[in-house]
């Protein structure tokens, strides 16, 4: 009669330990926020993680908190190479322009140096 009682017991110790968890696997209000053009949970960016939590009652304000600094710093170094690349995308455009005119002039250089038609030919094809 204990062994059962004892089995009873320890499952039941079991299955209350369990984390038990409701949550919804998505964040609330992801898809809209993704088709609206914002950032997908709310709290990447905005007034609630960029501004101070809190300023001095004469108006100072707060100084920035650690995770504004890296944020500002990521902000800041992402737009570094964005002008980079787009610098970098402008100067390959500029070479592949160089390159394309080379080979034109290239192309005339050899129509202008072929042999020119004499005679009656050229009679043929002014006309």
């Amino acid at each position: 009669m204990a062994a059962p009682l004892k089995m009873l017991w320890s499952s039941a110790l079991r299955q209350t330990v369990r984390p038990f968890s409701s949550t919804c696997a998505t964040y609330a209000g992801k898809k809209w926020r993704l088709e609206n053009g914002l950032a997908w949970t709310g709290s990447e960016y905005g007034p609630l993680t960029d501004l101070p939590d809190w300023s001095f009652a004469d108006g100072r304000p707060a100084p920035p908190l650690k995770g504004q600094i890296r944020r500002q710093q990521q902000r800041e170094e992402f737009a570094r190479r964005a002008v980079y690349l787009n610098a970098e995308v402008d100067q390959g455009m500029e070479t592949w322009r160089a390159k394309k005119e080379e080979e034109e002039r290239a192309k005339e250089q050899l129509k202008s140096s072929m042999l020119k038609p004499k005679g009656n030919l050229l009679l043929k094809n002014k006309k």
